[in-house]
């Protein structure tokens, strides 16, 4: 299915009677749905849905362990702004992590490792249409295992799926004119062994293709305008507006992403030439990146400044993989500009093979 092109559906009517087929044909799953203005495809030409912590195919593990550490830090703030401003349900902000990353993503502040899904087809069908940058836009049907609780956790599946109605306060409103429900893995981490079990077009049995415009919904349907999904009044809004500014002070998951592949590729390099040294008889064993940094300082291939320059990128590394809230965030690009002048250098300076 994913491969697939989606299926063209001219009217919301025709789109539910394929919809009420589908239901039938699956007796032991729940459908929901899934508007976007495009299909998204990797490399393969394949449709992929992750969730938003995870959408980039080029994402390394560090960067997602500084995701999550991020996303951390926010909860934490999360629930201080929360009982600052007197809101229902602290108890469960402060207690269920799920919560929080639901106010989190909903109030579009940082991105989790949950995929926005809807149990309604017609505000499915209104977020696809709204931005829609083409003439037609998709829906994805997913089978999910059967909701018994507000948070439903399926360890057959290793899914986890939130009803949002029933999670988050009543304050804030979002969630509940939306529909919404928050789908994931169990145990969502940074750390897997496939990153494809992360991708929801594992549950997806259809995809259509409707139109963008009005012509769409027909006699007695209607498209919910964008400001009914996104009302005004909204007190969460406020204090996850409030959040979303103070993070722009913190290092940024983009930014470290930039910072680990210009490092990546300069560390690469430097044991590169260190082991063709090894091969030369100079050195019998792998060597760390210090052992290697400091071997080619004796050799004279770097200078004394540029090892120094070299270590001191190292040791910026390892303050962002493991404690990376203590890193000034304008010190990243800084850093990425040293690293990849570093690494030009180098290569300028390269000897000779002999």
């Amino acid at each position: 299915m994913a491969k697939a092109p989606p299926f063209p559906i001219e009217n919301f009517r025709g789109l539910v009677e394929h919809i009420a087929r589908l239901s039938y044909l699956n007796p032991d799953h729940l459908l929901f749905y899934r508007g976007q203005n495009a299909d998204f495809l990797n490399k393969a030409g394949s449709t992929t849905i992750y969730p938003g912590l995870y959408r980039s195919e080029n994402t390394s593990k560090d960067e997602l362990r500084h995701r999550f550490t991020l996303l951390d830090q926010a909860g934490k703030e999360l629930v201080k702004r929360w009982a600052e401003s007197k809101l229902d349900g602290l108890r469960d902000i402060r207690q269920k992590t799920y919560v929080q990353w639901s106010i989190l993503q909903h109030y579009s502040v940082l991105e989790t490792p949950l995929l926005d899904i809807t149990h309604s087809l017609r505000v499915a069908c209104s977020f696809a249409q709204h931005d829609a940058t083409a003439d037609r836009s998709i829906v994805y049907v997913l089978a999910m295992p059967q909701v018994t609780n507000r948070i439903s956790i399926n360890s057959e599946d290793d899914l986890v799926n939130i009803r949002l109605l029933s999670i988050c306060p009543p304050s804030a409103l979002r969630p509940h004119f939306q529909e919404g429900f928050l789908a994931g893995t169990t145990d969502v981490t940074w750390d897997f062994d496939n990153k494809t079990e992360l991708d929801f077009r594992n549950r997806l049995i259809a995809k259509f293709s409707i139109p963008s415009g009005t012509k769409f919904w027909g006699r007695g349907f209607n498209s919910i305008p964008k400001e009914s999904l996104y009302p005004n009044n909204d007190r969460v809004l406020a204090i996850c507006d409030g959040l979303r500014e103070s993070l722009k002070t913190e290092l940024q998951a983009g930014d470290l992403g930039e910072f680990m592949k210009a490092w990546t590729d300069l560390e690469k390099f430097i044991l590169s030439e260190a082991k063709e040294t090894s091969n030369r008889g100079i050195s019998s064993r792998n060597l760390s990146l210090k052992e290697s940094i400091d071997l080619l300082v004796n050799l004279g291939t770097i200078s004394v400044d540029v090892a120094e320059e070299l270590q001191s990128l190292r040791q910026y590394r390892n303050v962002i993989v493991h404690s990376p809230s203590q890193v000034e965030p304008s010190s990243t690009t800084k850093s990425i500009l040293s690293a990849r002048r570093l690494l030009a250098h180098l290569r300028s300076i390269r000897p000779m093979p002999l």
